[in-house]
């Protein structure tokens, strides 16, 4: 719709400037220009003096220009019929579309868009506004409600907003894989949500010498408030003394006199076997007897390193338990084939070691196929009885565990040369948005070949690499 401007309006009544202008002279007869600028403005009179020159209406005189003569007797104003034929009929579509952008141009109307709606009651009409319920609940299908009622619309083709958090760390990624394949295994997981734990578990219920260095400022956080721990079980408490001091059948103990108070010592976990040795304790206790199981758990523990590429004063320790019957070195072999496939490691050598809590104890090592030489991956062996009989658990039966760190492993599946790139304040954010999901793949074993046969598969392997 065209709706004329003010200045449009005024034009369409009373003519254009030019006009104007004309109309205020008397033909042949000579008027000073400040008369006619006194008569109709003096801005109208610039802007029709210009025009009128043009259009040859008017001429100028005196010896010093200042005069002015009409010359027509009689003139048409077009611009001025084009704005009441405006206002006469205002749809655009009527008039000549380039002279209408003119006038729009020249800011003597404007183009008015009008938007009629026609609202009728639709069928689901009410005078009340109601709220539909979005989702299904388990009422309305225990109700039946369900089927009388009216849900909002969902549109399901919608795509919604990229989240920018919600990222795993390269650690968890690889946590979950760990922890799925424990579960495929037959593991039960460990509560390990408390990361302060008493010196009981974390070393006296492990059979560890209060002498022992580990035990000294040096490699252990102690804890100031509070300072000792009260959930220590007595008559538990006492048959560890008795070990320490004195053995059991056939052991002599570190002969020494053990105490309390530096058995309630708070500190930072150093090792998630303090948790194992609470969960081996609740099952030689727990209602009915002992029946065998399988434990693990992943999670962080401290010790007070010295801090490098390879080291820090907190990690996370993978760890699997299995208590049972008459089991020992072989079967703790055995699991260790299982598992490390799972993980992805096919070659494993080991080595005797030395800890306070089990005997024996070996050192897993695999071979790394990038660095092409073997790394150390994990500590292993079988609960003395030293420290299982004072729990309650039964001569015949038997504990083997292996623990390994997580962040070793994550570094090698992600090319991480300096650990602290992986786990603490320096990580980079981005980094941690970019790096894909890990899939680790259990190696599957090879079928034997007989020479002939093998040395065809070499044959054919080294032709694959080349193209």
């Amino acid at each position: 719709m065209i709706q004329l401007t003010d200045e449009g309006q005024s034009y369409a009544t009373n003519g254009t400037p030019e006009a104007q202008y004309v109309n205020a002279l008397v033909k042949d007869e000579e008027t000073l220009k400040t008369d006619v600028e006194a008569k109709i403005g003096a801005q109208l009179a610039k802007i029709g003096f210009g025009k009128a020159m043009k259009n040859k209406w008017i001429k100028i005189g005196g010896d010093k220009k200042e005069k002015v003569t009409r010359c027509v007797d009689k003139i048409e104003d077009k611009d001025q019929d084009l704005l009441a034929s405006y206002v006469a009929n205002k749809e655009e579509k009527k008039h000549d579309k380039k002279v209408v952008e003119q006038m729009k141009k020249r800011q003597l109307l404007a183009i008015i868009t009008e938007k009629t709606f026609k609202v009728t009651k639709g069928k689901n009409y009410a005078p009340d506004f109601k709220k539909l319920p979005t989702t299904l609940t388990a009422e309305m299908i225990r109700t039946g409600e369900w089927k009388n009622v009216a849900f909002k619309k969902q549109n399901w083709n919608a795509s919604g907003l990229n989240p920018n958090g919600g990222h795993l760390h390269p650690l968890l990624k690889v946590r979950s894989q760990f922890r799925q394949i424990f579960l495929e295994m037959g593991f039960n997981e460990m509560p390990t949500d408390k990361f302060v734990e008493s010196s009981f578990w974390n070393f006296d219920s492990l059979i560890q010498p209060q002498s022992h260095p580990a035990r000294d400022m040096h490699d252990t956080f102690f804890i100031k408030n509070p300072k000792m721990c009260k959930d220590v079980p007595e008559q538990y408490a006492l048959k560890v003394k008795e070990a320490h001091e004195h053995g059991l059948e056939g052991s002599r103990g570190y002969e020494y006199d053990w105490k309390m108070d530096e058995a309630m010592k708070n500190i930072l976990r150093t090792h998630t076997t303090a948790v194992s040795s609470k969960m081996l304790y609740n099952l030689a206790n727990q209602e009915g007897g002992f029946k065998p199981m399988k434990y693990f758990s992943i999670d962080r523990v401290f010790r007070n390193e010295t801090l490098d590429a390879t080291h820090l004063a907190e990690f996370h320790q993978c760890e699997g338990v299995i208590a049972d019957y008459n089991i020992g070195l072989s079967h703790l072999l055995g699991i260790f084939t299982t598992f490390f496939k799972k993980i992805g490691i096919d070659k494993l050598k080991y080595k005797p070691a030395y800890n306070p809590y089990t005997e024996p104890s070996l050192e897993i090592f695999g071979y790394h196929p990038t660095l092409k030489r073997w790394v150390e991956i994990g500590n292993s062996g079988v609960f003395r009885p030293e420290m299982l009989e004072p729990m309650g658990l039964p001569k015949d039966v038997s504990v083997i565990a292996w623990g390994l760190s997580l962040e070793r492993p994550t570094m090698i599946y992600y090319d991480v040369k300096n650990i602290r790139d992986l786990f603490g304040h320096k990580v980079s954010l981005t980094s941690t948005k970019k790096n894909p999901i890990c899939y680790i793949q259990e190696i599957e074993p090879k079928a034997t070949l007989s020479p002939a046969d093998q040395k065809v598969a070499d044959e054919v392997e080294a032709k694959l690499s080349k193209q």
